[in-house]
Formats: structure tokens, sequence, C-alpha cells
């Protein structure tokens, strides 16, 4: 069983910044494909940033083309924590942010149904 906890939502103009971060719980957190998500209001959840393990200690970062250039993934595996690092924020990025967690599976880091653990979510809102 793996809990994820999100923080680092809240309001900020466009053009800012914010980094999210989502602490996991249990052992093996270095070990699992981590993603991050969002879903607006009216809209489906859709895919923003995955880092993937390739064993040993090779990750790989994967973007939705809408954020690409503009946010960053990363973990600290230590810290059992991902970490999502957003720039030039525009309104349009308005949503929930939601982490999930993945064992390895071969499965689309894209597709929601890949991942076995998702944390509550933190709003983030961008004014214009």
């Amino acid at each position: 069983q793996v809990q994820l906890v999100e923080s680092g939502g809240g309001l900020v103009q466009a053009g800012g910044s914010l980094r999210l971060s989502c602490v996991a719980s249990g052992r093996t957190f270095s070990n699992y494909d981590m993603g991050w998500f969002r879903q607006a209001p009216g809209k489906e959840r859709e895919f923003v940033a995955a880092i993937t393990w390739s064993g040993g200690s090779a990750y790989y970062a994967y973007y939705a083309d809408s954020v690409k250039g503009r946010f960053t993934i990363s973990r600290d595996n230590a810290k059992n924590t991902v970490y999502l690092q957003m720039n030039s924020l525009k309104p349009e990025d308005t949503a929930v942010y939601s982490c999930a967690a993945a064992r390895p599976s071969g499965s689309s880091w894209a597709l929601t149904g890949t991942y076995d653990y998702w944390g509550q979510g933190t709003q983030v809102t961008v004014s214009s």
C-alpha cells in the first residue's frame, strides 16, 4: 500500500511559478513510476508528466505537449518525494493536480488506468 500526499498548490499570477511536492509512504518508492495529472472543472483528468523507473538508477521523464519546456518533474528517492516545478504558468494550467504511483508494468505512463495509487490533489489557480 502506498499513500501519496501532495502540497504546494496555490494562487499565482500568469507567468509565475509553483513547485508541487508529493510525498509517498512505503519502502519501495524508488521502484515506482510516478506521474502528475490534472483536472480542470468540467474536464477530464489529463496527463501532465511522468518519471519512470528503468532499473537501477535510471529514470526517464515524459511530458504532455502542453507543458513541455515549462514544467519539470523530478524525484528524490531518499525523501520519497516527487516534484513538479511549474514555470511560466498560464490561466489554462488552472486545475487540481494529483500525483500517482504505478508499479512498472509496461503500460503507458500517460493513462490514468496505469496507476495504482493516487493522492488527494492540490489546487493550482493561475490568474490572468
